[in-house]
């Protein structure tokens, strides 16, 4: 399967480690430079900020897709290749993934988790077979390596963990692993 397009999933906050913001800016830099589109929360501040000013600044092709309740919050990034406002945070979820061939973690609170454990919980149900790849950057998602090995000992999952998801711990590995697909 080609990867043409990817859901990127992260905080509009920037988080406390700078470390955050320079791999959203070098992943974004890497997608526009080798071509793949990208479609994120249409936020420009925090890290969707900088994935897609990043993306942009390289000549990349960033859709954003925002619900209307969400157009002030998250301040809307008024530059970007296309824009698609939907009335509500489920129409959000279900077009960015209509929209991908596979989706992108990378650090955030309550609504990246949200769209990840969505897009899990579909993969699993078979509603999609998309790649989920997640940005471990400084090791922020290790602990959630942990618990979902633990569901998996513990027999709360209908499939293993591993061939639905992968963890790299740097852009330059999410790429080399998209290239695979």
């Amino acid at each position: 399967m080609s990867i043409n397009s990817v859901a990127v999933f992260c905080g509009s906050k920037s988080g406390n480690n700078p470390q955050y913001e320079y791999d959203a800016k070098q992943l974004g830099k890497l997608l526009a430079i080798t071509g793949i589109q990208i479609v994120y929360g249409a936020g420009n501040k925090g890290i969707m900020g900088c994935i897609a000013n990043s993306a942009l600044e390289y000549g990349g092709y960033i859709t954003g897709v925002i619900p209307r309740i969400l157009v002030e919050w998250e301040v809307q990034h008024t530059g970007l290749t296309a824009l698609i406002v939907t009335d509500t945070m489920h129409q959000r979820k279900k077009v960015m993934y209509e929209l991908c061939d596979a989706a992108i973690i990378l650090p955030g609170g309550y609504g990246t988790m949200d769209e990840f454990f969505e897009m899990l919980t579909w993969n699993q149900l078979s509603i999609h077979s998309k790649k989920i790849v997640l940005l471990n950057t400084a090791g922020f998602f290790y602990p959630l390596q942990v618990y979902l090995q633990k569901m998996e000992d513990e027999g709360f999952l209908y499939n293993y963990v591993e061939p639905r998801i992968s963890f790299c711990d740097t852009p330059e590995e999410i790429i080399e692993l998209l290239h695979l697909q």
